[in-house]
Order: C-alpha cells, then structure tokens, then sequence
C-alpha cells in the first residue's frame, strides 16, 4: 500500500486527486466526492468506510487526559447523532493506545507501520481493522491531535453515520504554532468565547493561544490603566488556562513592554515614564520603566504556567525622539533599543521564563542582534509577501542562533473583512521559508485597529495557519480552499468556499484602482475631498464589485439554509463583511448619484418647463426612499447586524465607541435629506434654488 503525502498530490486535477485518495466504496453518496482535511496528515491513505449505525465504542486507557480525548470525541460524534455504546456489545469501534503498550506494538506490526522519533512528542498512527479504527501515540498530545483528524473522518448523520477508514502516520512539520489575539484595540472577548477559541484552535492542531495586552490585563500592583469592564481579571485568567491544558494548549501572554503602551502612559502617574508626552514607548533611561515591566511579569509569572512570556516590543517609532533623544543621537538607535531589550530579558530572569520579542526594530541592527541573549526567541513578521521570499526577515536571527517564530496574519486590522487572497499567499510563503531556515514556530496574528474587528470572521486565514505550520513545505492554497467550507462548516455544496473567493475578488478590485478595504473607506463621505478623489477610483469598477458582494450574501445565505451547517456565528460575520463591501459601492454610487442630479435641477432651474421634472427629481434624493434615505439605511442596517456580531463574542465594553460613528453618520444623511427637502421647498415657494455649495454638495462633480 502506497501511503500519500499531500505534496505527492499536489497539483493534480480534481479528478486524479479523487483516484489516488479514495478506493472505491459501496457509499457513493457527494459527500465522498474527496478526501479533504485540515491539516492534511503527513501521510495518508483511504482504505474503506466503517458503517456506525448510529452507535460506537470508544475505548481508552485510565490516563486522565487520553479519557478527556475520548470524551471530546465522543461529544463531537454525538453532534452527528452518534451515541457512544458502552459494555462489550459488539460493533464499530474506535481505540486509543500508548504506543508503549503490547496491543500497540502488535497492531503496528501487523499492518508493517513505524512510529519514528520525530512523531515522538505530537505524532500518531491511524489505522484500521474490519471493524475498528486505532489511535496509537507515544503522548497524550499525539492520542488527542489524532482524534482530532478522526473527527474530521465523520460523514452523515444517525444510523446512516459512516466513518471514512485511512491509514495516517502523521506529526507537525513545526513545534510551536500559535494564534495571537488582540485585545488591546477595542474588543475584549467574554471568557465563554475565548472558551470557544480554544477548543476550535486545538481541534486544528494549534498549541498556542496569546492573548495581546498594552491595558487589558488586571494587575494587582498597577490597576489604573485596566478599564473597568473591559480586561482580564486573575480569576478569568486562571480559568482559561485551566481550560485550555486540557486542550493541550499553552497560553502565552503577550504583555507589551517597551512600545504600543499609550493606554498606560497617557495616565499621569505614569506620564515619567513615557519617552514622549502621553506617548506610547517607554523611555528606556527611567529607572521606573524597568521597575513597572518587573511588576507586571511578576504578576504574569504567577498566572500564567507557560513557559514563555511575550514582551513584545515592536514599532518603537517614537524612540529617540524625546527623553532618549541625547542617547541615540550618541550611540545610535539600534544599541539604545537592543540595550534595554537586554535590560528587560535581566529583569525578567527571577521569572524563569523564556522571552518573545517582535523582530521588525532589531532588523534595522542585524550586527547588534548577535548580542542578544540566545535564549531569547525572536518573532519575526511580515503581512505581505515580498519578491524573493522571507529569508531577510528570518536569517539574522536564525544566523545569530536565536531561536525563530515566523508570523504572517489572518487578519492585519483596519479591514472591513480579511484580505484572505494576500493573507494565504503570505502564510504559505513565511512558513515554508519559516520550515527551510529552521524556524521552530509560526506565530498567526489577529489584529483589531481602530476597534471594529470581528474574530469570526478570521477562521479562514487562522485555519489556514495552523494548516501550513502543521504541514511540511508550502501547503496548497487551492487543496484548503476547496476543503474549508466542508470542514469547517459542513458545507458540501461549495457555496462557502465560492463566497470566500467572491470577497477576496472584491478586495482585488479595489486594491487595482488604488483603494483598500479599509474601515476608513466604509467610513468616508463621498462628497469630502478624499471621498471626490475615490469616487473617482470607484465608479468605474463598482458594478462589479458590488456583484461580487452580493453573490457572496446569496451563498452565504444559501449555505446557511442547509439542515446541518456548522459555525453559523462565523458565516453571520462572513455576511457582515459582505454588506459592508456592498454598502460602499452603494454609498460611492448614490452620492455620485444626487451630486449629478442637484446639478442637473440647479443648471435647470429657470426653465419653466422643468419646474415639474426639477420637484420630481428632487424627491429622488429626499423622499421616501431616496438616496440620502438609503445610505442611512445602509449604516443602520450594517450597525445592528454588527454589534449583533460584537456581542455574541466580546463584552460590551467599548462598543458605543463604534455605536457612535454608526448614528453620527446617521445623522449626516438625516440631515443632508432636510437641507435638499429645505431646498426645494424654497424652489417651490419663491422660484430660486440653492447653488449645489450652499447644500453641502463638491464644487466640481467628478468625471467618470
């Protein structure tokens, strides 16, 4: 038997796939169109189809986290009207064995499987008899990410239950892979929904979460900056971790503690401390910011049992330019940095833990990096995918011999829905360098600027990247993209995975006129200078990218009608993102619109014979509705489907911060309505109309 890796497919046509993935079954049900998985094990090879009969036996050692394992897999067989069958009645199923067991050792002979040492730590062996599937590991780690792929083996419901039989010898290509989330910028998720982060990022293969904090954690020893409502307490901290070891992940707390602290700094007691007015960066040559970042990692040390702390330490961009200003102009930017990085990695030693810093700032002194402690582990980033690949971010650290996390990002904030078309280029392209440089971890990121960032609608680049880090080599952007919508959500149809391509086609568009998906474009008035010199970028192209957003909410829509889809939540957000693309070609559009129609009765307005047409027109943009009506609309409607997505994940804290731009730009299109609807009026009564400046409308309509 030939068992397939996923680079030995990859490139092959649909239909080869199929040929060399599946053997023939009795089933031919369209779910068995293709074998799909994320991640796709190492090694992999169909062999049959086990009938569950809407029941299974599923057995495991007394190792507390192996029957934990056990449990979790029969919950997830349960949601597919599977019961767990208990005592010895005969039937389908399903064991989970130590590798140093004798029925281990005799069931790996007899189908001829090795387990080798690099499968050791997280690696497993599926394999099957007539009537069973087996489990076998040399960790609980290995037992549980191989029921985690057996979950992915379920097809149908009940007594029609089947479960696909394979044979996988399977281990990551890479040790550490992590999921960071911000929680600094706005959103604070609950303690249920970071709950629901952690089991979704482990049943992928994920070992680590890391959670952002500049403000957002409480400490004992400084409470002031913490917003009430809006930060992790210790109790919430203790818990989560509690939680996610079961799940077999560490959570690493990133604690900023050089730059990105204008949260902190902009109260007075810390005012010292900051190397400009209020600003972000700690100034280095305070003896107070090392005392405070000592406070902070003792509090951190004792609620966090990882490891690792983060120390972060990027975009220090005001460095030098205030209470260091004498220092670096005397040694240089990269040595005053590097120099208190190393401060900080002294300071922190009584923790014993390993620290993680940002890469960018040290970049900038490839020499100076050699002198930072080697126990240290260097994260380096990168969001866009550059010519040439990534050697020169990961090379100086790897050549210094700092140990190296890559980290590309599902989302890198400011986006109105992820820009997933770069984000899986940069994924792909940063691991596998990431892989060939020796790099031990790949760090995914989740950024929130500006606070309206929505995490569920991040699973597709988050999946992807515990995908890639899980697999050698570059992993196949077309493979996963014709997988997630199966996996993640059930859906056999393709309509999810065609949704997902229509967004990122939307994003296309725009970035090849010169425009982004920002929020500050879903924001920007048309009729505003910048707004006159995109309307200008956006017209020519909004037909279609409004098709493309809209045939993206019927797939949507239409996927979420099927009896059994799954992460409804994250398809709700999907949607969110779409109408917030559609609305902007709409807003683009229709102030274009009144512009070219308040001219049009202005040029107009001493023809007698147009008086009519001139009052028709004008209930276009003003009446019942009309154009001013409708972007007002489309806000609202767009705010209540958004802080219904805030709230099913975040606190309420800080929402009415965005609440607030929602009804201000409400507002705008409310009254912009009563100044055409004052106009006319006055056109009505006395015969003169308003000149288009003094109703608020551009000075010259742009050309299309």
């Amino acid at each position: 038997m030939k068992i397939l890796t996923p680079k030995s497919v990859t490139g092959l046509g649909t239909g080869m796939l199929l040929l060399c993935m599946l053997s023939v079954t009795a089933f031919p049900q369209p779910s068995f169109a293709s074998l799909v998985m994320i991640p796709m094990p190492q090694q992999i090879q169909a062999t049959g189809v086990l009938s569950l009969h809407g029941t299974i036996s599923i057995r495991s050692c007394s190792d507390k986290e192996d029957t934990f394992a056990a449990q979790d897999l029969a919950s997830k067989l349960h949601e597919y009207g599977v019961n767990r069958r208990t005592g010895d009645v005969q039937g389908p199923a399903i064991e989970l064995l130590r590798l140093d067991t004798p029925r281990a050792r005799k069931i790996l002979e007899r189908h001829h499987l090795s387990f080798t040492s690099v499968m050791h730590d997280e690696g497993y062996i599926l394999v099957g008899d007539e009537n069973a599937l087996y489990d076998i590991a040399a960790t609980s780690a290995g037992i549980f990410y191989g029921v985690q792929t057996i979950k992915q083996l379920i097809v149908g419901r009940g007594n029609e239950a089947v479960m696909r039989k394979v044979v996988v010898r399977d281990w990551p290509a890479m040790r550490y892979r992590g999921q960071d989330d911000d929680l600094s910028n706005g959103q604070v998720p609950t303690l249920d929904y970071q709950k629901k982060q952690i089991r979704t990022l482990a049943s992928y293969k994920i070992n680590i979460y890391s959670p952002y904090f500049e403000n957002t954690l409480q400490y004992t020893s400084n409470p002031l900056p913490a917003p009430p409502g809006g930060a992790m307490s210790r109790d919430d901290v203790e818990e989560l971790v509690r939680y996610a070891q079961q799940y077999h992940i560490t959570i690493i707390p990133e604690q900023q503690a050089f730059g990105h602290l204008h949260h902190v700094l902009l109260y007075e007691r810390y005012a010292q401390l900051s190397e400009t007015p209020h600003g972000a960066v700690l100034a280095p040559g305070q003896p107070g910011s090392l005392q405070l970042i000592g406070q902070w990692s003792q509090e951190i040390a004792q609620m966090f049992p990882s490891p690792f702390i983060h120390i972060g330490a990027d975009e220090t961009d005001d460095l030098g330019s205030g209470q260091t200003e004498q220092a670096v102009t005397e040694q240089g930017l990269g040595k005053v940095y590097i120099d208190f990085v190393k401060q900080i990695h002294q300071k922190l030693l009584p923790q014993h833990k390993r620290l993680l810093f940002w890469g960018d700032v040290a970049l900038n002194s490839p020499d100076l990096v050699k002198t930072l402690p080697n126990d240290m582990i260097a994260v380096t980033w990168q969001y866009f995918p550059p010519e040439g690949g990534f050697d020169r971010w990961i090379k100086p650290f790897t050549d210094a011999g700092i140990e190296t996390w890559v980290s590309p990002s599902a989302n890198r904030g400011e986006r109105i829905y992820p820009d997933n078309d770069n984000d899986l280029r940069t994924i792909q392209a940063f691991v596998a360098d990431g892989q060939r440089l020796g790099a031990s971890g790949m760090f995914n990121t989740v950024w929130d600027d500006h606070g309206e960032g929505i995490f569920e609608q991040n699973w597709y680049g988050v999946l992807f990247g515990a995908a890639a880090s899980w697999q050698s080599g570059a992993s196949s952007i077309p493979q996963f993209e014709q997988s997630y919508g199966q996996i993640f959500h059930n859906d056999a149809s393709g309509d999810v995975n065609q949704a997902q391509i229509e967004l990122m086609q939307a994003h296309l568009l725009l970035a090849g006129v010169g425009l982004y998906a920002k929020n500050a474009l879903f924001w920007e008035d048309p009729w505003s200078k910048k707004g006159q010199e995109d309307t200008v970028r956006i017209l020519p192209v909004v037909h279609e990218l409004r098709i493309h957003a809209e045939n993206a909410i019927v797939l949507i829509e239409q996927a979420k009608s099927q009896k059994n889809i799954r992460n409804v939540d994250a398809l709700d957000a999907m949607e969110l993102g779409a109408r917030k693309f559609d609305f902007i070609g709409q807003k683009f559009q229709q102030g274009q619109e009144i512009l070219e129609e308040y001219n049009y009765m202005y040029a107009e307005r001493n023809n007698k014979s147009k008086r009519d047409p001139i009052v028709g027109t004008s209930y276009e943009i003003t009446g019942n509705h009309g154009q001013c009506q409708d972007i007002r609309e489309g806000y609202g409607l767009i705010r209540d489907l958004f802080k219904v997505a805030w709230l099913k994940e975040s606190r309420p804290y800080w929402l009415d911060n965005i609440m607030a731009q929602y009804e201000m730009n409400m507002q705008l299109w409310i009254g912009r309505s009563i100044v055409f609807r004052t106009a006319v009026d006055e056109f009505e009564n006395t015969g003169q109309l308003p000149s288009p400046q003094e109703v608020g409308l551009p000075v010259v309509s742009p050309k299309h």
